[in-house]
């Protein structure tokens, strides 16, 4: 049966959790993905309201983090509800006049090499971050790396970190 907006259901970051480790195991998916957020999260079986979902990937060199500067348009359906901080007028204000400051705060520091890239939500278009996969995840089965997966990577402000003591495959 298929989760969306409106249902009832009670959405939490697992689902966008699982689309992040599906683009993580499945090159193809992750492909459809960035070209066509919206229709890939179907496969899925997670179907959406949003005009529009724009799915970003953080690389060696580019950090996506996401904003709504208006109010907080978030993409509840695969993220859950939206923190307290993601509403608050100093997030919103101060991650596109300050990215790298904000995101400190968050306890996230990155190499003054890779680029910010601040991404603004509206109440037509949400985005999802595809943090970057820990290279110590290589053995981990889809599952397990959903595990890793947190609301706040797929909103930028944090990466996800493998389970303590697993190593490279």
């Amino acid at each position: 049966m298929a989760t969306h907006v409106g249902s009832g259901n009670t959405v939490t970051p697992g689902l966008g959790a699982k689309v992040v480790a599906r683009a993580w195991v499945d090159k193809e998916f992750k492909k459809r993905l960035l070209a066509d957020a919206k229709n890939a999260i179907v496969e899925l079986g997670i179907e959406s309201h949003m005009s529009q979902l724009i799915a970003v990937e953080n690389t060696n060199n580019v950090h996506n983090v996401i904003v709504c500067t208006l109010c907080s348009c978030y993409p509840t359906v695969l993220l859950g509800s939206p923190p307290d901080w993601y509403k608050g007028e100093a997030y919103r204000t101060r991650v596109v006049s300050n990215p790298r400051g904000m995101l400190k705060e968050f306890g996230l520091e990155l190499e003054t090499a890779v680029e910010v890239k601040v991404h603004d939500s509206t109440a037509d278009c949400r985005y999802l971050v595809i943090p970057q996969r820990p290279a110590s995840t290589k053995q981990l089965d889809e599952d397990k790396l959903a595990s890793l997966v947190t609301r706040d990577s797929m909103i930028g402000v944090a990466t996800v970190h493998p389970p303590g003591g697993e190593t490279a495959a």
